[in-house]
C-alpha cells in the first residue's frame, strides 16, 4: 500500500513539471488552459508581454483620426506602423517587458512629435494595466500659420537677400499639455528677404496653436544671418536673434520690424585687436619687447575690431629718436577688417616707432595710436650686444675748451641693440676710463678709473625727442611714446677738463654690479642678460647747437 500511495503522489508533480504543456499562444501573460493558476511556473511566463497605447489630440483637443504612429522598440533598425482610430486611440500588443520604445506621431498638415517610454519590467503578471506602457494624451499642433517679419540694414536700407531660420516650439505635448522631457516636437523652417527685406514664414504652428501649448508659453525663436551681399567672406551686417511668444504674437499680429546690426558693435571705439606689433594696441602688457618684434622684410599685420574707410588708413614710421621720416606702404585688406604695413628696410636689433591712423566705415570713430616694433628673429641677435659708438655732447664754442672734454659735458653711449636696467633695487651701470684721471701715476685709485669699484652712472635717456644739435631745435616727426628699452644711455663727466680723454678707451662695468649689491641685471630686447663689460675706443662729437 505504501508503494501504490507514492506513485499516484507524483503523478500530479510531472504533469505541472512538463515544459511541453505550458503554451501561451495568445500571449496574454498566462499559459493556456490554466483557469486559476496558483504556482510560480505557471504564473510568469518566460518571455512576459505588454502594450504600449494612447490618445491623439489637436491643440484644441478634438480627437485625430488616420495619424500614423510609428514604433520602434529598443535597437530594432524596422518599425512597426499603425494609425489612430476616429476617436484617435491606437494600442500595440505583445511588446516584449522591460522594452524602451520610440513612438513617431506624424499626419499631414500637423507637426511631427517623438516621444519614448518603457513598458513595464511587471508585464504578464496580473494584474494586466501594469504592462501597458501609455501615451498621452498626444497633442499635435496644426502648420497652418503665417509669420512675417521685415528685415533693414544698418544703414536703414531693405535687407534683401537676408537668411533666416524660425524655429516653433514646442509644436505638440503630451498629458494634455503638459511637456514631457522624454518628448520632442518643434518645427524649423528657412525663408530669404525679398526685394523689400520682407520675411515670410509659412507651414509653421499659427500663434494661437502656440499659445494653447506649455502653459501659454510656445515660442518662435528667430535667427537671422549675417549679410555678406559680395561674397567675401566679411559680413556687412550683423546677425539678430531673439524670441517671441505665441500669446505676445496673438495679442500683437502686426508685422515686426528688425534692424539688423553693424558687423561690430557701435558703441565701442575702433581700435587694433590684434597685431604683431602688440604696443599699437596701448595696453601695458603689450609693451614687451618679444611682443613687438618684426622680422627684417617681414610684413606688420593690423586686424581692426569694426571695418575701416578704405582711404582713411595713414601709417607713419621713423627711427628711435623720431628724427627721421622713414618710407612705408599700407594697404586695406579683408573689407577694411585688416591692413599690411610694409616697412621696407630695417635693421636688425633697431628700434622704430609707428603712428597709425584711421577711420570707422560703420560709424566714423577715429582710431589714433602711436606704437613701436624691433627688428629682429624671436631666437635672438645674430651678433651680440655692443657699444656702436660713444659722442660727447659739446657745450663750449671758445677754445681751448672746444675739442676736448670738459667738466659737466655729456657723452652720450649707443648701444647696438636697445637694453633695459632690471635690477630691483635702484642701481645703475656704471662707466670706466682706461687712463690715469687725477695724473696719480696709478690707474684705479681715483673714482672712473679702470680698476676702481666706483665709476660714473650711466643713465637711460630714452628718446622722445632728437637731440638738439641745431636752431631752431629738431622736432619729432610725430609724438612717439617710450618703450622702457633704449640704445642711448649718457653720463655727465665731473672733470678735470682733459683733451686726452676723447681717444681712450671706457668700458660699461656690468660685471661689477654684483658686487656693488645690485638685485638683478640689465639685459637686451630679447630679454638675454648683459653680465660682462663692454668697451670702446674713442669719443666722437655730437657738434653744440648753432648760436641763433
Amino acid at each position: 500500500m505504501m508503494k501504490k500511495h507514492l506513485v499516484m503522489a507524483v503523478v500530479p508533480f510531472l504533469a505541472f513539471g512538463c515544459g511541453d504543456d505550458l503554451v501561451d499562444a495568445d500571449g496574454d501573460g498566462i499559459a493556456d488552459g490554466v483557469r486559476e493558476p496558483d504556482t510560480v511556473t505557471v504564473v510568469t511566463p518566460a518571455n512576459p508581454k505588454g502594450t504600449v497605447s494612447g490618445q491623439v489630440l489637436s491643440t484644441d483637443l478634438r480627437p485625430l483620426t488616420e495619424v500614423t504612429v510609428e514604433m520602434t522598440i529598443g535597437s530594432s533598425a524596422e518599425p512597426v506602423s499603425t494609425v489612430s482610430d476616429a476617436k484617435g486611440n491606437f494600442t500595440y500588443k505583445n511588446v516584449p517587458a522591460g522594452s524602451h520604445v520610440l513612438l513617431t506621431f506624424s499626419k499631414a498638415g500637423y507637426a511631427t512629435l517623438r516621444a519614448t517610454a518603457q513598458v513595464p519590467s511587471s508585464a504578464g503578471n496580473v494584474p494586466i494595466n501594469n504592462g501597458n506602457a501609455s501615451f498621452g494624451p498626444i497633442t499635435l499642433a496644426r502648420l497652418d500659420g503665417t509669420l512675417n517679419f521685415l528685415v533693414v540694414t544698418p544703414q536703414g536700407r531693405p535687407a534683401a537677400g537676408a537668411r533666416a531660420t524660425l524655429e516653433a516650439t514646442p509644436a505638440g505635448a503630451i498629458s494634455n499639455g503638459d511637456e514631457s522631457s522624454s518628448m520632442v516636437s518643434s518645427v524649423v523652417v528657412e525663408a530669404t528677404a525679398n526685394e523689400q527685406g520682407l520675411l515670410t514664414f509659412t507651414g509653421i504652428p499659427s500663434a494661437s496653436e502656440l499659445a494653447r501649448l506649455r502653459n501659454g508659453n510656445g515660442e518662435y525663436r528667430l535667427w537671422v544671418s549675417p549679410i555678406d551681399a559680395n561674397g567675401d567672406g566679411v559680413p556687412e551686417t550683423g546677425g539678430y536673434v531673439n524670441t517671441y511668444y505665441g500669446a505676445e504674437v496673438v495679442a500683437n499680429s502686426t508685422t515686426r520690424l528688425i534692424s539688423l546690426p553693424y558687423s561690430r558693435p557701435q558703441n565701442v571705439p575702433l581700435s587694433i585687436e590684434s597685431s604683431n606689433v602688440a604696443s599699437l594696441r596701448g595696453a601695458a602688457v603689450d609693451m614687451h619687447p618679444l611682443r613687438n618684434l618684426v622680422r627684417p622684410g617681414e610684413l606688420i599685420h593690423l586686424y581692426f575690431n569694426q571695418p575701416i574707410q578704405q582711404g582713411s588708413l595713414l601709417v607713419r614710421m621713423t627711427n628711435e629718436d623720431a628724427r627721421e621720416s622713414l618710407g612705408v606702404t599700407a594697404t586695406v585688406n579683408n573689407g577694411g577688417y585688416s591692413a599690411t604695413v610694409n616697412p621696407g628696410s630695417t635693421v636688425e636689433g633697431k628700434e622704430y616707432n609707428l603712428d597709425v591712423r584711421a577711420v570707422s566705415a560703420e560709424g566714423g570713430s577715429l582710431f589714433n595710436s602711436q606704437g613701436f616694433f624691433f627688428a629682429g628673429e624671436p631666437r635672438g641677435p645674430q651678433n651680440p650686444t655692443a657699444i656702436v659708438e660713444a659722442r660727447y655732447h659739446e657745450t663750449s664754442l671758445a677754445l681751448p675748451a672746444s675739442g676736448q672734454l670738459n667738466f659737466g659735458e655729456r657723452v652720450y653711449v649707443y648701444f647696438a641693440h636697445p637694453i633695459a636696467n632690471k635690477i630691483a633695487n635702484g642701481y645703475r651701470v656704471q662707466v670706466f676710463f682706461n687712463i690715469d684721471l687725477n695724473n696719480s701715476g696709478k690707474l684705479g685709485d681715483a673714482q672712473g678709473e679702470k680698476g676702481n669699484l666706483m665709476g660714473f652712472d650711466l643713465i637711460d635717456d630714452e628718446p622722445t625727442l632728437p637731440l638738439h644739435t641745431t636752431t631752431p631745435a629738431e622736432t619729432a616727426v610725430f609724438p612717439i611714446i617710450k618703450s622702457g628699452y633704449s640704445s642711448r644711455f649718457y653720463f655727465s663727466y665731473p672733470g678735470p677738463d682733459n683733451p686726452n680723454l676723447l681717444g681712450t678707451e671706457i668700458s660699461v662695468g656690468f660685471s661689477k654690479l654684483g658686487s656693488r649689491g645690485a638685485i638683478g641685471t640689465y639685459e637686451n630686447i630679447w630679454g638675454q642678460p648683459l653680465t660682462s663689460d663692454i668697451a670702446i675706443t674713442g669719443i666722437g662729437v655730437h657738434p653744440a647747437p648753432p648760436l641763433p
